[in-house]
């Protein structure tokens, strides 16, 4: 016969049939589907079992990993933005909500994503030894946190995209809008303090999502994200292009902190060649773009469009630096990227960027476009430094930054939430 001891080690090692929600996980727009695909991966590459529960639109996961979808009125999909449903549609209740939320100007995802979750769990608990919620943080989790052990990770505080927000708009009406967009900060606020295992990505956030939504920060984890070194990683017989900036926060949003940049490469052009790359595109008639019409500095800017997961290595390849303006980043995903690319990176210290950076790039000061300018000078001028801050970024995501590390973290949280 085992020993109890014995036992409590199989029970400790044996594989777990893990449950990850994300209330949306579109693979070619923000972290949510990048974080669903790869974590699936490793943590289905340590032996277990990953099924992922995912609103619209879906992320692009590997065929072993099994995708739930959890249809909505996916009234943001831009091919049919705001669409008025059917009327069999809104015989569901949650639909109802969602478009009555929609309507008034809210963000209702969280929630009728949470509601529907919860019936899919309630009908399929046996399935599942625990759930892991990627940031979702509505009332329908706490339910689910009594089926089945919930492990929950949040990012970062989504009251700092709202105050950026809320900082950029130019009138009392646009004000208005952010407030009731952003109006389910309260019921996450409300949420996260009632949930008992909880995750985030880096000492920053740990911070100020303590801060934010008043939980103590002894009550988190911390398990850095991942970077996936199968597309990002430095290709080898690609000549560098001199002067060339590589960016891609390439999104509208304030919080990405953009318009410094451009408005940096513009004081440079005034003295010397240079020229920015940015992955991916902004929105038409935005901020972005009415910045480059306003200053005339189209010919030294070029927005790629969507580009495919291969050719990320040859962008990165062909950069002389990579810079990174955002204002704040709960983890900094655009910085490791570069950094495994054996890139040098230049990044703000918004958030969490310099515990992913350390001391393997230049930091400069969010929203401040002269030292901005000053820094890219910098690296321009000193070939040196660029390889030496290219070569010791990369041994840094080397040894930080891998998706198996985040994995191994998140599957301690895991045990840890089934032995409460």
């Amino acid at each position: 016969m085992q020993s109890k001891s014995q036992e409590t080690e199989i029970k400790a090692n044996k594989p777990l049939r893990i449950c990850l929600l994300t209330y949306r996980g579109n693979p070619r727009c923000g972290g949510q589907g990048v974080y669903a695909k790869r974590l699936s991966r490793a943590l289905a590459d340590l032996g277990h079992k990953v099924d992922v529960v995912s609103g619209p639109p879906y992320p692009e996961l590997d065929p072993d990993i099994t995708l739930h979808k959890l249809p909505s009125l996916d009234l943001y999909n831009p091919e049919a933005l705001f669409r008025v449903p059917t009327l069999r549609e809104l015989k569901d209740p949650i639909n109802v909500l969602e478009w009555a939320s929609v309507s008034a100007g809210g963000f209702p995802e969280p929630l009728t994503f949470a509601l529907r979750a919860r019936k899919f769990l309630h009908d399929n608990r046996d399935s599942y030894d625990v759930v892991h919620d990627n940031q979702t943080l509505a009332f329908g989790m706490l339910d689910i946190q009594d089926m089945i052990p919930l492990v929950t990770t949040i990012h970062h505080p989504i009251t700092v995209d709202k105050q950026t927000e809320l900082d950029a708009a130019p009138h009392i009406f646009a004000r208005l809008r952010v407030h009731r967009w952003y109006a389910f900060l309260n019921m996450q606020t409300k949420v996260s303090q009632k949930l008992r295992n909880l995750v985030t990505v880096s000492q920053a956030s740990r911070k100020d999502i303590s801060e934010a939504f008043d939980v103590p920060e002894e009550r988190f984890r911390i398990a850095h994200n991942g970077v996936n070194f199968e597309v990002f990683y430095p290709l080898e017989g690609v000549e560098r292009q001199k002067n060339l900036i590589i960016c891609t926060n390439s999104a509208d949003t304030p919080l990405k902190g953009l318009r410094y940049l451009i408005e940096a490469v513009d004081r440079i052009r005034q003295y010397r060649d240079i020229h920015l790359l940015v992955i991916g595109k902004p929105k038409e008639d935005g901020v972005i773009e009415n910045l480059v019409k306003k200053l005339k500095i189209a010919d030294n800017i070029t927005f790629t469009g969507r580009i495919e997961d291969e050719e990320f290595a040859g962008y990165y390849a062909s950069a002389t630096m990579a810079v990174v303006p955002s204002l704040y980043e709960g983890f900094g995903m655009p910085a490791s990227e570069a950094m495994a690319c054996r890139v040098p990176v230049i990044s703000t210290t918004g958030g969490a960027l310099p515990e992913v950076v350390g001391d393997t790039g230049l930091l400069v000061p969010p929203a401040d476009t002269d030292a901005l300018e000053k820094a890219i000078v910098r690296l321009l001028d000193d070939p040196a430094e660029r390889e030496r801050l290219a070569q010791a970024g990369y041994e840094r995501a080397l040894e930080c930054f891998t998706w198996r590390n985040t994995a191994l973290q998140m599957e301690e949280a895991y045990r840890e939430a089934l032995a409460c």
